[in-house]
């Protein structure tokens, strides 16, 4: 596969290719998949992980719900994503109630057992986790708990990079688990209008170097296309259920995502049928703009794949998983963190 991939980059100028999953991207960094590819084919992480592109203005306001006394349920790997000021754990430590669940289902059964409080469960991640939040709305949970909604939608994000010119993707490498939600179809779009070939790829190491070559193999044949290559695990059309108990839960609008600004119809809210479950219209949510990276903190270049966690200054410095600055560092699939956990492993990592 190595000398295959050589021979398809041998005389080409520099094709980036950009993955939107943290599991790629570990895959990639724990393997040394770089380590193997020739140097003018450069693989780039994009925003594909979930808990890093939470914007601050969203942890500012479930910071305030906390502090007013209503209960917050999360997975843990949002406790110490930055605001603007401070953190979930920072309020926990506080004395707020702030409890660490491992799923919707999770919070709202505590919900349950506890009516004279508020819940609200903090919803993040793509088009995987968004449909067990649908689920559990459309089942009608205690009048008690409510859904703070920060799903977001890869195929939108995907289409703001296409259109960063400063990026120059020449290829897309799509999420495996995404797309055993919502398919092949999504993806079109960017071969056809932005003549980028994109292949679904699997998270094995071998998945991953075959996906780059099917893409090196299309721009050398000039056909460019959408390729499943994880097509032991993705349909053509996805999964239909997930993707109706969605529709009926969530609408699409405009949102803010950590490091890329506004994206439209980028993510997911609650339809007005069921605003009762609704935290943002339960408890007055306003998510104005707060601060998304710190001083010094590269975060916002290295979620679009402007720039490697080696290059910010912080990085393994300030910046630590123990003591994270920036977003990037927090989640298990940000491209800080993963490279910082294989430096052991490739003490050369750059």
């Amino acid at each position: 596969m190595g000398a295959a991939i050589h021979d398809l980059a041998k005389g080409r100028e520099t094709v980036k290719i950009c993955h939107v999953c943290g599991t790629h991207e570990w895959t990639i960094t724990h393997h040394g998949l770089r380590n193997l590819l020739p140097p003018n084919v450069e693989l780039i992480a994009g925003p594909g992980c979930p808990v890093c592109i939470v914007p601050a203005s969203e942890i500012d306001e479930a910071v305030r719900l906390a502090r007013e006394g209503i209960v917050i349920t999360l997975f843990g790997d949002l406790l110490r994503v930055p605001g603007s000021q401070e953190s979930l754990l920072e309020v926990k430590a506080e004395g707020g109630d702030v409890r660490v669940v491992y799923g919707i289902r999770d919070a709202v059964r505590l919900a349950s057992k506890e009516p004279d409080k508020e819940f609200v469960f903090f919803a993040v991640g793509f088009e995987t986790t968004a449909p067990s939040s649908a689920v559990e709305v459309l089942k009608g949970p205690p009048r008690n708990f409510s859904l703070f909604t920060s799903h977001r939608r890869i195929p939108p994000a995907m289409r703001a990079l296409a259109e960063m010119p400063q990026i120059g993707v020449a290829g897309f490498i799509a999420p495996g688990h995404v797309s055993t939600v919502i398919g092949v179809r999504p993806y079109e779009v960017f071969p056809r209008t932005y003549r980028i070939p994109t292949v679904i790829a699997g998270f094995e190491p071998l998945d991953v170097l075959f996906s780059v070559y099917m893409i090196l193999r299309q721009l050398d044949e000039e056909s460019l296309r959408v390729e499943n290559e994880y097509s032991r695990i993705v349909q053509n059309e996805g999964n239909l259920r997930a993707q109706e108990v969605m529709r009926d839960a969530f609408e699409t609008v405009d949102a803010r995502w950590r490091g890329l600004g506004t994206i439209p119809a980028s993510a997911l809210r609650l339809r007005e049928q069921h605003s009762a479950f609704d935290t943002r219209k339960k408890h007055g949510v306003k998510t104005s703009e707060g601060v998304d990276t710190q001083p010094g903190c590269r975060c916002n270049l290295i979620i679009v794949g402007m720039a490697k966690p080696a290059d910010c200054p912080l990085f393994m410095k300030s910046c630590t998983p123990r003591k994270p600055v920036g977003a990037c560092m927090v989640g298990s699939e940000g491209t800080c963190r993963i490279w910082a956990e294989n430096q052991q492993s490739f003490p050369n990592i750059s």
